[in-house]
């Protein structure tokens, strides 16, 4: 008597039905680099502190180099008077100015990149 042979199971793989949940939590670098709204909007946030500490920074010179040729008119005979103001009085306060702003820009950018690693 001959033998059947006997069955064989087949194995068929293909990908799991159910999606896979991720990690669990939110990522905003993957919605930054994705270019999706929220990323955008995220960028935007970043850009727009930036531009307001620019702008107060630019603020701020207007005010203290703006009213200098007024004043340096006020006194047409005081030739040494303006060089000191613009060599010595000036330095100062726009080395003071550029550090803050320096400072500045770079908290606003580690506090970005805090909200976006943190999370």
């Amino acid at each position: 008597m001959p033998q059947e042979p006997a069955e064989r199971r087949v194995v068929v793989t293909g990908p799991p039905r159910r999606a896979r949940r991720t990690s669990g939590y939110y990522r905003p670098r993957t919605e930054i680099d994705e270019q999706t709204t929220l990323g955008h909007t995220y960028v935007r946030s970043l850009v727009r502190i930036q531009l307001r500490t620019g702008l107060t920074v630019f603020a701020v010179l207007a005010l203290l180099i703006g009213p200098l040729p007024l004043v340096f008119a006020a006194a047409p005979d005081a030739r040494r008077l303006e060089w000191a103001v613009l060599g010595f009085g000036l330095y100062p306060p726009l080395v003071l100015l550029a550090r803050w702003y320096v400072r500045r820009a770079e908290r606003n950018e580690r506090d970005f990149v805090r909200l976006v690693e943190d999370r």
